[in-house]
């Protein structure tokens, strides 16, 4: 079946472009040491975690535990899950799948840890938890060198825990003072006579980059399996290396300088980031995605010598991949223009 021929909105990747971005990846890793740990909240799709271990990873990582839970299902059995984990049905889940596989979390708190202490005191084994470190991310994690001290030795005395060590997600260029701010945590919890056993950096902008952070031991990227019209923007690579893009079919054309296609928000995404409109129409450079509402998706023309018309199909980048695969319960794997198979999106919607 043509790609063209799909009824749209559709998602498709292309296999091609996914595995030279793979494997990009993992030769740089391999070339300075880095030891990889991809995020798989971009694609969501255990065959290509499986591909991206197969490769070389060292395991994935997760942000959810429905996630991790599809994953492990799958036959994935090293995981990290870099997020707090809170509630007692959630660290019901969290200790049956310590009995499947390997998996760490994170805390940035005493009273995330004292829940996890509370969980599994009496665990046959005990849970590896690492400190999450806002390096400059402002999200979660502790904000100074001194708190991640104190929370590490607080890991340390709980009951039925492991500290294994620090996380961290920088900001988009902001690896050096990660680097930076993580030297001296670890310096400060090894002085105190805790040893580090993982200080894991993360990160698709700055991949290119994670070498020069010396003090962690692993790197999560994600995006990079697709990349996306804002990882384009990092430097990431070039609009001829993303593998994930949104068809869409125009469906009117009210103006001459306006054009409505059948992808809004719940098939492209909100995600502006400073880059002029909601996504890059291949073949129409010049057109610009202008507004999204929930069904429609608005492209201004003005600027266009030609004009797409009405039944014809777009292809478009979208700014950010990963909220991309979690909009559409299934996805068209394809070579040049035809669809090698269609498969469901296993980790979608998976948010708890």
């Amino acid at each position: 079946m043509r790609a063209l021929d799909l009824e749209t909105p559709a998602v498709l990747i292309d296999l091609e472009r996914v595995e030279a971005n793979l494997k990009r990846t993992q030769d740089y890793a391999d070339a300075h040491g880095v030891r990889l740990r991809p995020h798989i909240k971009t694609h969501k799709l255990p065959r290509f975690a499986k591909r991206q271990l197969e490769l070389g990873a060292i395991g994935i990582t997760v942000q959810k535990l429905g996630e991790a839970e599809v994953m492990a299902d799958a036959g994935i059995s090293d995981i990290f899950l870099p997020y707090n984990i809170i509630g007692a049905s959630k660290l019901k889940r969290l200790r049956a799948l310590t009995q499947r596989i390997t998996i760490r979390v994170t805390a940035d708190s005493s009273q995330v840890v004292d829940g996890l202490s509370q969980a599994f005191a009496d665990a046959d084994k005990p849970l590896d938890v690492l400190i999450e470190c806002d390096t400059g991310g402002s999200r979660c994690g502790v904000q100074t060198p001194e708190a991640a001290l104190e929370l590490a030795q607080h890991i340390d005395k709980a009951a039925g825990l492991s500290f294994a060590g620090l996380m961290t997600y920088p900001a988009a260029g902001g690896y050096a003072e990660a680097a930076q701010w993580l030297a001296t945590a670890k310096t400060l919890i090894e002085d105190a006579g805790l040893p580090l056993r993982i200080i894991s950096n993360g990160g698709t902008p700055d991949l290119w980059n994670a070498h020069a952070n010396t003090v962690a031991t692993e790197h999560r990227p994600g995006t990079y399996i697709y990349l996306d019209r804002m990882q384009v923007n990092f430097g990431m690579g070039t609009l001829e290396d993303c593998a994930l893009t949104v068809l869409a079919t125009v469906v009117s054309r009210p103006t001459e300088t306006r054009a409505v296609i059948d992808a809004g928000s719940k098939a492209l995404s909100s995600d502006a980031p400073g880059l002029g409109g909601y996504g890059y129409i291949i073949g129409y450079p010049e057109a610009e995605i202008s507004t999204l509402s929930e069904e429609h998706g608005v492209i201004d023309l003005t600027k266009c010598d030609t004009k797409p018309a009405i039944g014809d199909v777009l292809r478009i980048i979208p700014n950010h991949a990963c909220v991309v695969s979690n909009l559409f319960n299934e996805v068209n794997l394809v070579s040049g223009d035809q669809v090698v198979e269609t498969v469901p999106v296993a980790a979608r919607g998976k948010l708890t």
